[in-house]
């Protein structure tokens, strides 16, 4: 067997296209363009380079990026201040905090403060309890959205499946848990600690993984035919790698997401949807 590869970046590029169309047509209607804000504190070069690529995937779709570089010294009230400043602005639809921030400032904090209605990130607790309650309106995690999507446009069948997800991160696992519960699956989130986890994962219809270990998930931790999303991006010596060893997963899945190649360009389209969706939601609050 040879598992079907699911193309994340065609799909984004779909995607993509798509909103552009529709940033436009938003543009053109209320004289303004969605706007995202972006938070870095302090000089941390991964969170400069994540926010490099976050300008870039806006300026893809149209989107305005506003850029909030704080020093590392700052004072958690004044961060605070400045998300208040931002969530009170009507040009800005959209907020982000990137991480790392220093020791001395508390993420929850700043999290806490971003109004719902701008958390595009969907990390605020109030989108995270509307998720798992599924009420919207609410944000999901772009990752894991986009891992869904790419799920549903394949046609996967959701219905009565045995879905485990391994990983249990705010931001990745726990969301694709509830995606995939509110999707009628019967959901296993395993971790660090399951005993005997390549037998749990070897049980799952659908198979994800969220732990970012290197290809850690080999080919006889899978079920023949199973459908499996790999949501790592691990750097090594030998390039980008992803939580599951793709040569051996590939020879016994149904369906692989490839690393590189899957989720990841998903992640930065379903970001540019939540922006266009929140400044949606602001014009017909």
């Amino acid at each position: 067997m040879s598992a079907q590869l699911l193309d994340g970046s065609g799909l984004a590029k779909r995607i993509k296209a798509g909103l552009k169309a529709e940033i436009g047509a938003f543009e053109q209607t209320h004289g303004d363009c969605p706007a995202l804000a972006v938070v870095r504190i302090g000089d941390d070069e991964a969170a400069a380079g994540y926010g490099r690529a976050i300008e870039k995937n806006c300026a893809s779709v149209g989107v305005e990026f506003v850029a909030r570089d704080l020093p590392a010294d700052v004072d958690e009230a004044e961060v605070l201040m400045a998300l208040r400043g931002l969530n009170r602005e009507p040009s800005v639809h959209g907020i982000m905090v990137l991480e790392p921030v220093p020791a001395a400032i508390n993420l929850d904090h700043l999290v806490a403060a971003i109004d719902p209605a701008k958390d595009v990130d969907g990390v605020n607790p109030t989108n995270a309890g509307r998720l798992l309650a599924n009420r919207p309106p609410f944000f999901v995690p772009a990752t894991p959205a986009g891992g869904l999507r790419l799920l549903q446009e394949a046609g996967v069948e959701f219905k009565g499946k045995h879905a485990v997800v391994v990983g249990r991160s705010d931001i990745v696992g726990k969301p694709m848990a509830l995606l995939l519960l509110h999707n009628h699956c019967t959901v296993t989130i395993a971790h660090s600690r399951t005993v005997d986890l390549p037998a749990v994962c070897r049980s799952a219809d659908i198979l994800c993984v969220a732990v970012g270990r290197p290809e850690m998930v080999q080919g006889d931790w899978v079920k023949p035919g199973a459908v499996v999303v790999d949501f790592g991006t691990n750097y090594t010596d030998q390039g980008l790698k992803g939580d599951c060893h793709q040569a051996s997963v590939a020879e016994v899945a149904g369906m692989l997401t490839p690393v590189p190649g899957g989720t990841g360009p998903m992640t930065n389209a379903m970001l540019m949807a939540n922006v266009l969706q929140a400044a949606l939601l602001a014009v017909t609050a």
